[in-house]
């Protein structure tokens, strides 16, 4: 197309009239055009006010195989008018960015629920563990390795992804204050406090969930801990002399949080007192001063927040999920291998492993 007069020009092989040579020209036609594209056996092109086509004809209904085809769609008058000016005084809105009020990362995603009650889910690991139940009730959720559960305004739970053992099947009675989805197994407080458990038994992480009524609870790769009225800590599950999991310290705690096979928890001071598997100094690396109101195991590191919204990561940093990104939050989580934070503006921001976009922003 001439970029003086808007006219068309065509070279190259000719056998179905689609471009112009010495032998059989065929010329393209006639106007001035804005556009201009040339298919396998045909071309066209494009005015103000029509299409113009030509070619070969087997395949689209153009008038002539030999010759140049022109198709004119009733024209279209141009919109002359002038908008109406905005009222006095009147801003246009912008959209308001999605902020969310809980996160939970898991194996290799991460969940979250949005300011409107719905939750949103990302990453990879496949088995449906992203695409999270419809509604805009929802309260609490924990991510597992490759599950997830959640807790809805009336108390009902809702689980999805992999649901080998029978993970994801969580009680369809009952009314429950809160849910945590482990390795391969989940458990829930109820309203009265007492401990539901569901899943894989094999290291008794579900039979074995003491009596009682609780505040907290959380859970580990085959363990878990919940934390009673007087702050005191109960464990169950697998355990093993050199990496003593189930044995928490004694005291008042008022947060608890499980890795892989250690744990964490936070005292009524915000003081940190961890325990269990060491490996990557996820006990000994303790941060020993400060005070902190949240705390989030990942598989070997831990991370918490402390009073003045700053985030610090200890542990295992072989893919950087120590390494928080800079900013001040209201809450964190630590996933198997990375870690994400909720800013005071609402937004995530998410350090680590990025396999499978897991650091990635949530999908809007």
């Amino acid at each position: 197309m001439r970029e003086s007069d808007g006219a068309i020009e065509c070279w190259g092989t000719n056998n179905f009239g689609r471009s112009v040579l010495d032998y059989g020209q065929i010329e393209p036609p006639d106007g001035e055009f804005t556009a201009v594209s040339a298919g396998t056996r045909h071309s066209c092109a494009l005015s103000p006010m029509s299409t113009s086509c030509w070619g070969r004809r087997d395949e689209r209904p153009l008038e002539a195989i030999a010759g140049p085809t022109q198709t004119t769609p009733n024209p279209v008058a141009p919109d002359t008018s002038t908008p109406s000016p905005a009222p006095p005084g009147s801003v246009t809105p912008t959209p308001t960015p999605t902020t969310y009020t809980a996160l939970s990362a898991g194996g290799a995603h991460s969940c979250a629920i949005r300011s409107t009650g719905t939750i949103v889910c990302w990453g990879g690991g496949g088995n449906d563990r992203t695409t999270p139940p419809p509604g805009s009730d929802f309260t609490a959720l924990s991510a597992g390795h490759s599950h997830n559960c959640a807790l809805r305004s009336t108390g009902a739970i809702a689980c999805w992804g992999l649901n080998t053992g029978n993970r994801a099947t969580p009680p369809t009675s009952g009314s429950f204050s809160a849910v945590a989805a482990g390795q391969e197994h989940s458990c829930a407080l109820s309203s009265a406090g007492a401990i539901s458990c569901w899943g894989n038994d094999a290291y008794n992480q579900v039979s074995d969930a003491p009596s009682g009524a609780f505040t907290a609870i959380a859970l580990g790769n085959y363990h878990g801990c919940a934390l009673n009225s007087s702050g005191a800590i109960s464990c169950w599950g697998f355990s093993d002399s050199t990496n003593d999991r189930s044995t928490p310290p004694s005291g008042a705690f008022s947060a608890i949080a499980l890795g892989g096979s250690h744990g964490c928890a936070l005292n009524s001071a915000g003081a940190i007192s961890c325990w269990g598997q060491n490996l990557y100094s996820q006990v000994s690396d303790v941060p020993s001063s400060g005070t902190y109101t949240a705390i989030s195991g990942g598989d070997s590191h831990t991370c918490a927040l402390n009073s003045a919204g700053a985030i610090t990561c200890w542990g295992r940093n072989n893919h950087g999920q120590t390494t928080v990104t800079a900013g001040t939050y209201t809450a964190v989580s630590a996933g198997i291998d990375f870690s994400c934070g909720i800013k005071t503006d609402g937004a995530i921001a998410c350090w680590g492993n990025n396999s499978g976009d897991r650091l990635a922003a949530p999908p809007p």
